[in-house]
């Protein structure tokens, strides 16, 4: 693909350099988004395999996972060896030109190769040093390994997922990276502009996984400090919101049902035949509801039961009221709204068009591009080296020989 096809200085970020140092989700997808918006975002991998995420889950005909194609977006791959000291000599030169570095070792591990902020401030003062990791650079848990699991577990989310009385279930995804990549992505911008209106020049963004989940318990923290509660599981409801539930349908699919509000409330009974639960006082207000959630619930599923989940929704969406259907990535692809949204790309890899979801948040007169899928391993280090650092060919080839990219 042309990867100069795009006029890229129309970008928010145009002329930003991003050096992206790590592997798997949370730092990677922070790099795909400041990509996505204009950014020159150089990925570096270890030589020989590269980011573990390049085979990860399902691969293509030639064993390159479909989802680096999407997460490495944009970015140009070098590869250096960081085991050597000349690898972490070329990083420091490299991080010298940058203006965001985004890295998810483990804490210390970039401080063993002379690479920590301290180190890097000396030569490059403006550099943003954006950080990932699974507890944050500092605390008692900072050393331990951290994966999306088991931080989701520690921040609360996995404790109130699922039913009562049973194993706490998660989201077959690894939302903890996303949403820490999300903050990381988030950390670098606000850093950037303090920069650019302040003048302080670079800082650390110190982000981990933990907070980024526990950032996302909205009321939990409060409720427990001002009331005492404990948020408990509550299977495919929310606690004291009502109703607000999952109900199967005569088709077998389920769709989801979010009527607690008072006026949607009464939309709702009266839309499924019930116009004397509408009318009920002691339903009147979400306190009433919550204390009759069984007898609201036990309506609504009889009635959803009865429809199939397309005529349940129509009746539904002619009353105003909010309901959904639990969709199945088949379905979202084939779903109009997503088609007419943008929702979905595709970017020629080898020759094939590969599918992959379109960057959000979309802004009006600048949105994301993208210009090429995930790069081949070292695809641009002897470009990227040779622009950023001025290197010759010559000198190329001996890192080459000597196995340093």
């Amino acid at each position: 693909m042309d990867t100069q096809n795009t006029d890229q200085r129309s970008l928010p970020l145009s002329g930003i350099r991003v050096l992206e140092m790590g592997q798997l989700i949370a730092g990677p997808f922070a790099g795909q988004m400041l990509a996505a918006f204009g950014a020159e975002v150089i990925k570096i991998e270890p030589p020989g395999k590269g980011d573990p995420l390049r085979t990860w889950r399902e691969l293509d005909e030639d064993g390159c996972s479909y989802w680096w194609r999407s997460i490495a977006r944009n970015k140009k791959s070098v590869t250096l060896n960081l085991s050597k000291p000349a690898g972490c000599d070329i990083a420091r030169r490299l991080l010298q030109h940058a203006d965001i570095l985004i890295e998810n070792f483990r804490p210390g591990r970039m401080e063993s190769w002379g690479l920590g902020p301290d180190d890097i401030k000396k030569i490059n003062p403006e550099l943003i040093y954006t950080r990932v990791s699974g507890y944050g650079q500092t605390g008692p848990y900072s050393s331990r390994p951290g994966f999306a699991s088991a931080c989701e577990a520690m921040a609360g989310l996995r404790y109130v997922n699922g039913h009562p009385n049973e194993t706490p279930v998660r989201l077959n995804l690894s939302l903890g990276d996303t949403l820490a990549g999300m903050h990381a992505t988030v950390g670098a911008l606000l850093a950037l502009i303090a920069r650019q209106r302040l003048g302080n020049g670079g800082q650390a963004v110190d982000v981990s996984i933990v907070e980024s989940v526990f950032n996302m318990l909205e009321g939990v923290l409060p409720e427990f400090d001002g009331a005492g509660v404990v948020r408990e599981p509550s299977g495919s409801t929310v606690t004291g919101i009502v109703p607000t539930n999952t109900y199967r349908c005569h088709d077998g699919r389920y769709i989801v049902i979010g009527g607690n509000g008072d006026s949607i409330f009464k939309r709702l009974m009266t839309s499924i035949g019930r116009s004397d639960m509408a009318e009920d006082h002691r339903l009147s207000n979400n306190q009433g509801r919550v204390a009759h959630e069984a007898e609201i619930d036990e309506v609504l599923a009889e009635w959803c039961s009865g429809l199939t989940s397309s005529d349940a929704l129509a009746k539904l969406d002619d009353a105003d009221v909010p309901a959904g259907p639990v969709n199945s990535i088949a379905d979202i692809a084939q779903d109009p709204h997503f088609e007419a949204r943008g929702a979905f790309e595709s970017l020629p890899v080898k020759g094939v068009n590969r599918q992959m979801p379109a960057v959000h948040p979309r802004l009006q007169d600048t949105p994301a591009q993208s210009r090429w899928a995930g790069p081949e391993l070292g695809e641009h280090t002897s470009d990227v080296l040779e622009s950023w650092l001025d290197v010759d060919k010559d000198q190329l080839s001996l890192w080459r020989k000597e196995e340093i990219i």
